[in-house]
C-alpha cells in the first residue's frame, strides 16, 4: 500500500466558485494516500475548511465529504427564490454568468449607490443560518485531525486577522466572507471585519509555523493573469477585483521564493527558516471564462459542474505530482516572477 503523504491546503475565496474547491476537497478526502495537515481559507475557502473539520470529528473522511455536499446543496436550495438568476438567453446558450440577468443588473446598481445598511437594514444573511445549521463549531474547535486558519480583514487597520480553530465561531467565518458592498462589517470583540480576500486570499504564513508539514497546495479559483485590457465598465471592475484579491498571495509567494533562494545559497540558517514546497491546483482555462458575475450563481447545475471540475482537476493533479509531494515544489516560483522582475 502506498504510504500516505501530508499536505497543507490554502483555499481561496470566490463565492459560488468555491464549489470547485469543494470538488478538490471531496477528491482529496476520498483518496487515502493524502492526509490534510492544515487548511488556511478565506471566504468560501473558510466555509469549506470548517465543514471538512466538523465532518472529520463527527465521522471521519466520509462524513466530511457528506457535510460539504449537504452545505452546498442547501446553499443552492436557498438561492432558488433569489432574483439573481440567469437570463433565458444565457440559459439557452449554456452560459453560467449573470451578466444579462435583470436581477443582477438591479443588484449591481443598488450596491453602487446604497450601503448595505440602507438596502438591507435587517442584516438578513441566509448563508449565516445555513452555516450555523450545518457546522458544529464546537467540533471545529476540537478538531485534532487537522488545523484550521480563517482570514478576515480588520477594517480599521487594513491588516489580516487570523482566527484559528481553537476559537472559531460562525461570526468569524462570516467576517471572512463579508464583502463590504453586500454586507455590513461583522464585529468581533468590537472590531469590524471585512472579507479576508483583501488582505490574504488565502494567507500562507499561518502554515509556516502552525503546521509541521512543508507542502502547501494552493487551490486557486481567482485568475492571476488576463490577456489585454478590459473594455467595458463591468470588465474593468472584474479585473480590478481579481488583481486586488490576488495581490497578497503573490506577495507571499514572492517572499517564499526569496527565502528559498537565500537557503539555496546558504545565506540563511536552515534551522531557523523553512523551505516550503509550493503546489497549485487550478483549472483556469475553465474558470476564467466564467466571469465574475457567475460567483453569485448558486444554481445546483452550476455548483455540480464546478464540483465535478474540481474533482477531475484534483485527480489529474495528483496523478502528475503525487511522487513530488514531500520532495519539492511543483510550481516554479522563480519562473512565475521572472517576467515581472526583468521586464523592460
Amino acid at each position: 500500500m502506498t504510504k500516505a503523504k501530508t499536505l497543507n491546503l490554502a483555499l481561496q475565496g470566490g463565492g459560488a466558485h468555491g464549489a470547485f474547491t469543494w470538488g478538490v476537497l471531496d477528491y482529496l478526502l476520498e483518496d487515502e494516500r493524502i492526509e490534510i495537515a492544515a487548511i488556511t481559507g478565506t471566504s468560501a475557502g473558510a466555509m469549506n475548511a470548517v465543514l471538512a473539520a466538523d465532518g472529520l470529528v463527527r465521522g471521519g473522511r466520509d462524513m466530511a465529504r457528506e457535510k460539504l455536499a449537504s452545505f452546498w446543496k442547501a446553499t443552492s436550495d436557498a438561492a432558488r427564490a433569489s432574483p439573481l438568476q440567469r437570463s433565458p438567453l444565457d440559459v439557452l446558450f449554456g452560459r453560467w454568468s449573470l451578466d444579462h440577468s435583470p436581477g443582477y443588473a438591479w443588484f449591481d446598481v443598488m450596491t453602487r449607490f446604497f450601503a448595505p445598511g440602507q438596502f438591507n437594514p435587517l442584516r438578513l444573511n441566509p448563508l449565516r443560518e445555513i452555516l450555523i445549521k450545518y457546522v458544529d463549531f464546537d467540533n471545529v474547535c476540537h478538531c485534532d485531525q487537522m488545523k484550521v486558519f480563517v482570514a478576515a480583514t480588520n477594517v480599521e487597520t487594513g491588516r489580516v486577522k487570523i482566527f484559528d480553530r481553537k476559537q472559531l465561531t460562525a461570526d468569524m467565518v462570516m467576517a471572512s466572507a463579508c464583502l463590504p458592498f453586500l454586507f455590513e462589517a461583522v464585529e468581533i470583540d468590537g472590531i469590524p471585519y471585512w472579507d479576508g480576500g483583501y488582505s490574504g486570499n488565502p494567507p500562507l504564513f499561518p502554515l509556516y509555523s502552525g503546521s509541521p508539514c512543508s507542502d502547501i497546495a494552493i487551490v486557486q479559483i481567482n485568475p492571476i493573469e488576463s490577456s489585454g485590457a478590459p473594455r467595458t465598465a463591468q470588465a474593468i471592475l472584474n479585473r480590478m477585483n481579481e488583481i486586488t484579491f490576488n495581490a497578497s498571495l503573490l506577495k507571499e509567494l514572492r517572499a517564499l521564493d526569496f527565502v528559498k533562494r537565500l537557503l539555496d545559497q546558504g545565506a540563511l540558517d536552515s534551522q531557523s527558516y523553512r523551505d516550503m514546497n509550493v503546489h497549485i491546483i487550478e483549472c483556469q482555462e475553465e474558470l476564467k471564462p466564467l466571469g465574475s458575475s457567475s460567483k453569485l450563481n448558486a444554481e445546483w447545475a452550476f455548483l455540480g459542474h464546478l464540483h465535478e471540475l474540481g474533482r477531475n482537476t484534483s485527480a489529474e493533479w495528483l496523478d502528475r505530482n503525487f511522487e513530488q509531494i514531500g520532495k519539492g515544489s511543483t510550481v516554479d516560483l522563480r519562473a512565475m516572477f521572472q517576467g515581472i522582475e526583468h521586464h523592460g
